[in-house]
C-alpha cells in the first residue's frame, strides 16, 4: 500500500477523463488509503491485535461553474461517481474555480513503520514500569502503526503524492482507593520511535502527586496548564487566526495585524517539516510552508485556504484542508507550535505560592469567544512551590483572551494531538471548589 501503488493507480485519471466528457469544464481527485495495526492491553495484559485497511476516493468538479463533490469508499463505479457529482453540481450556485498546476509529483515519505512485535514489547514495557511501582494500578493502552498514502490529481496537471507513517499510543493506570477513583492518563505520537519509558514517568509523577487528597483554593489563583492539558487555550487562539473567521468578523484578531493581541513572551507558528503532523501540501495541493503566526505577541498572520486567502487578497497559505473526505478544503492547520520557555515543569511548579495544577479536564474548548467554565478531571494543588496533592470537584473558569495577555511558559514542550505546547502558568482565573 505504498504511494508509488497510489501513484500508479488508473482510477484516478478514469475519473477525470470521464468528468471533462460528461461536460465538467474543470475536476480533481482525492485518494486517501490507510494500513493501521494496533495493539490492545486491558487490565495490564494483551488483550487483542488488529489490521484494518481504508480507502477512500473523492470526486470534485465543475459544470457551468458550479461544483459538485461525491465520496466513495473502497471499491469504485467511476461512472456512477461522475454522475452524482454532476447531478450534485446542478444544485449549487457557481464559483470560481480553484485549481493548481503542478508543483512537485512526489514527496519522501514521512516517518517509518515499525512491527507489531516492536508495538507489543513497548506495552509491555510501559506497564511494568508502572506496576513496579504500584502493584494496584490497572493499565489499559493501545499502541498504533498507521500508514497513510495521500494523493491529488486535477485537470490543471496537478499529480501529487505522499506516503505518511505515524506511531502513537494512549495509555491509562486506573487506580481504586476505598470509595476514590483515580484515572491517569497520557499519550504520545512521533514518526519513528515511542517512548514508553517516558510516558510511564508521566503517568508514575501523577501517581506520587495524587498520593492524598488535599482542599482545593478558592479565588483567583496562579494556574499551571501542563503541557497535556494547555491545547484548550490554543484552541481558541487557532479559532482567532483562521481567516474565514476573520472575513466573517466573528474573530476578534480581525483588523488587528501588526498588534499586539497576547503577552510578549509568546511566538506561535506552523513549520511543515515538525514533529508527527510534518505535511508537505495541503488538500488543495499547494506546498504547505513555515509561518509565523504571532511573533513576540504581535499579530502577523493568519492561515487561509485558496477561497479565503483571494477575498481577503493575500492568497493562500497552503492551509486548504478537508474536515473529512466528503468535505470541501477549509482553512485548517497541520500543525501548530508555541515557541517554549526555558524553565522546566519543576522550575514552574517552584515560581507558585498557591495555585492549582491543571493536567486533564472535562469539556471542550473555549470556542471563539474564549469565556471557558471547566471541570478539572485530574488538577494538584501546590503551595509554596511544593505539589501537596490532588483536588477534587473544583472548577476554573476565565477568558483565554484575558489568560494570555499574562503567561510564563516551561520548557517541556510536547506534542498534544496536532499542538507542541510547553505547560505554562497563566493569572486571573478563577477557581472554585468544594472544601473536603
Amino acid at each position: 500500500m505504498g504511494s508509488e501503488n497510489l501513484s500508479q493507480d488508473t482510477l484516478a485519471e478514469h475519473l477525470l477523463e470521464l468528468a471533462m466528457k460528461s461536460g465538467a469544464e474543470a475536476a480533481e481527485v482525492y485518494q486517501s488509503r490507510s494500513l493501521s495495526r494496533p495493539v490492545f492491553f486491558e487490565a495490564n495484559r494483551l488483550k487483542q491485535l488488529e489490521t484494518s485497511q481504508s480507502e477512500g476516493t473523492a470526486l470534485r468538479l465543475w459544470r457551468k461553474g458550479r461544483p459538485g463533490l461525491t465520496v466513495a469508499y473502497g471499491s469504485v463505479d467511476p461512472q456512477a461517481m461522475v454522475q452524482r457529482a454532476l447531478a450534485l453540481s446542478e444544485l449549487n450556485q457557481p464559483e470560481p474555480v480553484e485549481l493548481v498546476s503542478n508543483s512537485q509529483p512526489s514527496y519522501p515519505d514521512l516517518g517509518e513503520a515499525v512491527s507489531v512485535e516492536v508495538l507489543v514489547n513497548w506495552g509491555k514495557e510501559a506497564i511494568a514500569l508502572i506496576r513496579n511501582n504500584y502493584p494496584d494500578v490497572l493499565c489499559n493502552s493501545d499502541w498504533e502503526c498507521d500508514v497513510e498514502t495521500t494523493r491529488l490529481i486535477n485537470t490543471q496537471g496537478l499529480d501529487c503524492y505522499y506516503n505518511d507513517t505515524t506511531l502513537s499510543c494512549y495509555m491509562s493506570a486506573e487506580w481504586i482507593r476505598g470509595d476514590d477513583f483515580l484515572s491517569v492518563s497520557d499519550g504520545q505520537t512521533q514518526r519513528d520511535y515511542l517512548d514508553p519509558e517516558k510516558l510511564a514517568y508521566q503517568i508514575l509523577q501523577r501517581l506520587v502527586w495524587a498520593k492524598e487528597n488535599v482542599p482545593p483554593p478558592n479565588g483567583r489563583v496562579p494556574v499551571l496548564f501542563t503541557s497535556k492539558a494547555a491545547d484548550m487555550l490554543w484552541g481558541t487562539a487557532q479559532a482567532a487566526l483562521n481567516g474565514k473567521r476573520v472575513l466573517e468578523a466573528a474573530s476578534p484578531w480581525a483588523e488587528r495585524l501588526g498588534k499586539q493581541v497576547i503577552a510578549p513572551s509568546l511566538t506561535l507558528y506552523q513549520d511543515p517539516q515538525a514533529g508527527p503532523y510534518s505535511c508537505p501540501f495541503d488538500d488543495e495541493g499547494t506546498p504547505t510552508k513555515s509561518l509565523v503566526f504571532i511573533e513576540k505577541g504581535i499579530l502577523q498572520n493568519y492561515y487561509c485556504d485558496r477561497t479565503t486567502g483571494r477575498k481577503l487578497s493575500n492568497g493562500t497559505t497552503g492551509n486548504g484542508f478537508r474536515p473529512s473526505l466528503g468535505s470541501y478544503p477549509t482553512p485548517g492547520l497541520f500543525n501548530f507550535l508555541i515557541k517554549p520557555g526555558s524553565a522546566s515543569l519543576k522550575e514552574l511548579i517552584q515560581k507558585i505560592d498557591d495555585g492549582l495544577i491543571v493536567d486533564q479536564m472535562l469539556g471542550g474548548s473555549s470556542g471563539i469567544s474564549g469565556d471557558f467554565s471547566i471541570n478539572i478531571e485530574l488538577g494538584y494543588r501546590v503551595r509554596k512551590g511544593q505539589v501537596v496533592g490532588r483536588v477534587k470537584d473544583t472548577m476554573v473558569a476565565g477568558n483565554v483572551y484575558t489568560a494570555l495577555k499574562q503567561v510564563e511558559l516551561g520548557s517541556d514542550a510536547d506534542w498534544n494531538g496536532s499542538c507542541y505546547t510547553p505547560s505554562l502558568i497563566v493569572e486571573g482565573l478563577s477557581t472554585t471548589g468544594r472544601n473536603n
